[in-house]
């Protein structure tokens, strides 16, 4: 046993880069009932996604809150990476960051449309002891939220507002519930919770094709980081039942979209899908292909007309004439939970550095060169413990864990690449005296020797490029 955790370095890199990862079935912690597609058996992207949620322990689901995903550690990093990429990108287009709340009474969902049109896909909450309540409120019903928009008209409405503020962009991350059939949950594909990066833009008539120019660039530049390229356009238009507002209204706002979508994508590059558009407007879907073939939509750019005339929107007109703001919904991720889903298939685990939960892990060679190992790592996650003064907003902290188990070097090693770290770094005699690591990728047998400066640098560099 000591022989082989004195290997030398090389040999204790090498000896493992080419094995093979175990794979594990999934769970009763991730029931499908019914995959996407509709054939009533799970899909092979559905059981590849579990299996890899599982192995590296990013969510679970319980039937106390069905279609309400967990969040665990590894899984958080990832959303918490997701998020903070994302309104980092949309400050690129002036967006303001809103909270809003979960609940509201049924006479705001009838004022939008959403509880003559949406109802039965929202939940009524009560409350269980009215005495607590007014006598005014103690006869109300409220619904939880579905969809951001309708608070983001009170936010407008509060303030008086003049052309000259116009576009006002506001964003919001609060979590959304829609009543998703029970058998059609699955994953985090089909979810009853969910997340959104939620963002309205209220503005001019004149500003209206600049701005879904302006948020198609940014869907594009998101899309990008991440690999995905081949984007399809399709302008959904008007149900031919289910809708509020003037017919004329919504030939001329899929008229507009119909334009931009001719300048930024080309004629004919897009297609039109009748009839899907929102009950309150047209909108542009974004879909992208999964490495199985599958089609999911992602991205979605909606114009609506209604909402500001529903809730009497009104700002100051170059000629002090009150007039009514067009409203657009948009989304990049759109869910952050199907796009997550996408990102697991996409990746099939092996993160890359900026967005893994597990960015490096140190093997000390043996029990004497913990203690060591633990303070690189304290220094190469860039986190400190002690409690003199505050951690600084401006740091960055890296994902570092230590494996220091009772085991030889080839099964941590080995078990390292298995949980896909992206680093693997060795902490021996040779190392401590030198001053200098050894580090290997996960997916070469090239080995480095590095010092704590260079490592951190290294780890910089790449959260900076997004690689």
């Amino acid at each position: 046993m000591l022989s082989k955790r004195l290997l030398s370095n090389a040999a204790r890199f090498t000896e493992f880069s080419s094995c093979k990862v175990r794979q594990y079935s999934h769970t009763t912690d991730h029931p499908i009932k019914q995959d996407v597609t509709g054939s009533g058996k799970p899909s092979s992207s559905t059981n590849d996604n579990l299996t890899i949620a599982n192995k590296q322990r990013l969510y679970m689901l319980d039937t106390f809150s069905p279609g309400s995903p967990f969040f665990l550690p590894n899984g958080t990093r990832i959303i918490n990476r997701l998020v903070k990429f994302m309104k980092l990108q949309q400050s690129k287009q002036d967006f303001t960051e809103v909270i809003t709340p979960l609940i509201f009474k049924k006479d705001l969902w009838e004022t939008s449309g959403h509880w003559q049109h949406y109802k039965e896909d929202m939940f009524k909450v009560e409350s269980n002891d009215t005495s607590k309540m007014s006598t005014e409120e103690a006869n109300d019903v409220y619904g939880l939220k579905p969809m951001n928009c309708p608070g983001h008209c009170l936010i407008f409405k509060r303030f008086a507002r003049s052309y000259k503020e116009l576009p006002i962009r506001l964003s919001d991350w609060s979590s959304l519930h829609r009543n998703e059939a029970s058998g059609a949950l699955s994953g985090l594909t089909r979810v009853r919770r969910f997340h959104q990066d939620d963002g309205h833009i209220f503005c001019t008539r004149s500003q209206v094709s600049r701005e879904i120019e302006k948020t198609l660039k940014l869907i594009k530049l998101c899309y990008s980081v991440f690999g995905f390229n081949d984007l399809s356009m399709v302008l959904s238009t008007r149900p031919p039942d289910k809708f509020i507002g003037k017919i004329g209204e919504w030939d001329q706002a899929e008229k507009e979209l119909g334009k931009v979508l001719d300048k930024t994508v080309g004629a004919h590059k897009w297609s039109v899908n009748a009839g899907d558009g929102a009950f309150y407007g047209p909108k542009i879907d974004i879909l992208l292909s999964d490495k199985y073939g599958k089609k999911s939509q992602v991205a979605t750019i909606q114009l609506d007309f209604q909402l500001p005339q529903r809730f009497g929107l009104k700002y100051q007109g170059v000629n002090d004439t009150l007039e009514i703001p067009i409203m657009i919904h948009r989304a990049v991720f759109g869910s952050v939970e199907r796009f997550l889903a996408m990102l697991i298939d996409h990746y099939g685990g092996k993160w890359p550095f900026w967005l893994s939960p597990r960015q490096a892990v140190i093997i000390p060679i043996s029990d004497t060169h913990a203690a060591y190992a633990h303070k690189l790592q304290e220094r190469l996650s860039n986190e400190r413990h002690d409690f003199s003064s505050p951690s600084k907003l401006s740091d960055e902290r890296f994902y570092v864990d230590v494996d220091d188990r009772n085991s030889t070097v080839g099964f941590r090693t080995k078990d390292a690449i298995s949980k896909a770290y992206n680093f693997i770094i060795m902490v021996g005699d040779k190392e401590i005296n030198g001053g200098k690591f050894s580090i290997r990728p996960r997916n070469s047998r090239k080995v480095q020797l590095l010092n704590a400066e260079e490592i951190s640098k290294m780890f910089h560099h790449l959260m900076e490029n997004y690689k």
